[in-house]
C-alpha cells in the first residue's frame, strides 16, 4: 500500500508559480511511476505530468510543457509539480498518483494509488 498526501494548492493569481508536493509513504517507490492529474469542474480528469521514480524520465501533457516541471526527492519520498505562468484554465483539483505503470503513464487507469487532491484556483 502507498499513501499519498498532496499539499501546496490554494488561490493564486495568473502568472504565479506555486509548487505542489506529494508525500508518499508505505513502501519504496522504486520502479513506480508518479503522476499528476487534474480535474476541472464539469470536465474529465486529465493527465498533467509523470515521472518514473527510478530513471527520472519525465512526461508532460502538451498544454503544460515549458510551464510545469515534475521532479522527485528520493530522500523525502516526495514528488513535486512546479507550476509556472499559471493561467485561469489551470484551475482544477490536482491529484497525485502512483503505480507500477508499464507504458501508458498518461492513463489514469494505470495507477493504483491516489491522493485526496488539492485545489488550485487561478483568479485575479
Amino acid at each position: 500500500q502507498v499513501q499519498l498526501v498532496e499539499s501546496g494548492g490554494g488561490l493564486v493569481q495568473p502568472g504565479d508559480s506555486p509548487r505542489l508536493s506529494c508525500a508518499a509513504s508505505g513502501r519504496t517507490l522504486s520502479g513506480y511511476a508518479m503522476g499528476w492529474f487534474r480535474q476541472a469542474p464539469g470536465k474529465e480528469r486529465e493527465f498533467v505530468a509523470a515521472i518514473r521514480w527510478s530513471s527520472g524520465n519525465t512526461y508532460y501533457e502538451d498544454s503544460v510543457k515549458g510551464r510545469f516541471t515534475i521532479s522527485r526527492d528520493n530522500a523525502k519520498n516526495t514528488v513535486y509539480l512546479q507550476m509556472n505562468s499559471l493561467k485561469p484554465e489551470d484551475t482544477a483539483v490536482y491529484y497525485c498518483a502512483a503505480g507500477w505503470v508499464a507504458s501508458a503513464v498518461s492513463s489514469g487507469r494505470e495507477y493504483d494509488y491516489w491522493g485526496q487532491g488539492t485545489q488550485v484556483t487561478v483568479s485575479s
